[in-house]
């Protein structure tokens, strides 16, 4: 397997593998290729841990690095996953804080691992991008929203 020439890393404490494992059976075009042990020890492990994991979520390469707890994730960083309905939008919002995840507003949440998701039906990534009363009147209803909710969105829309 060729390695990418650019890829997403994302750093975990010293659970990257367990991450990776369930984004790749949350979200399609997602899977595990690969787990690296330590050849030796390092500050925040020893030698035979899982270094690094070798994953897809949602058709993007990325590299889990278990770096220990020197830095913390923030909204900085975040994965988004476009949905194409509500029941779409249910289904990985509540996979990702029905596993010790957390809700955040306008569509964000976190998962266990302290990594930042964004659950965005497309019909308001359109409505943004129509630009214009549209646009404003979907924005004004997605900030009153933790999870997105898309009837509200598309009535929004149609004003």
């Amino acid at each position: 397997m060729a390695i990418a020439k650019n890829t997403i890393c994302v750093w975990y404490d010293k659970d990257a593998e367990a991450a990776a494992r369930f984004y790749a059976k949350t979200f399609p075009d997602s899977a595990v290729s690969a787990a690296h042990r330590a050849p030796s020890d390092y500050p925040s492990g020893k030698k035979g841990d899982v270094l690094t994991v070798e994953f897809t979520v949602a058709g993007i390469p990325c590299l889990g690095l278990n770096g220990g707890p020197a830095f913390k994730h923030s909204e900085a960083f975040s994965f988004q996953i476009a949905t194409d309905d509500q029941e779409e939008t249910d289904r990985y919002w509540n996979a990702i804080v029905g596993n010790g995840g957390q809700e955040s507003a306008c569509g964000w949440c976190k998962d266990k691992w302290g990594i930042n998701w964004q659950i965005t039906p497309r019909v308001l990534t359109e409505a943004i991008a129509a630009g214009g009363e549209e646009a404003a009147r979907a924005f004004e209803a997605m900030m009153e929203m933790t999870k997105i909710d898309v009837a509200k969105i598309e009535k929004a829309r149609r004003g």
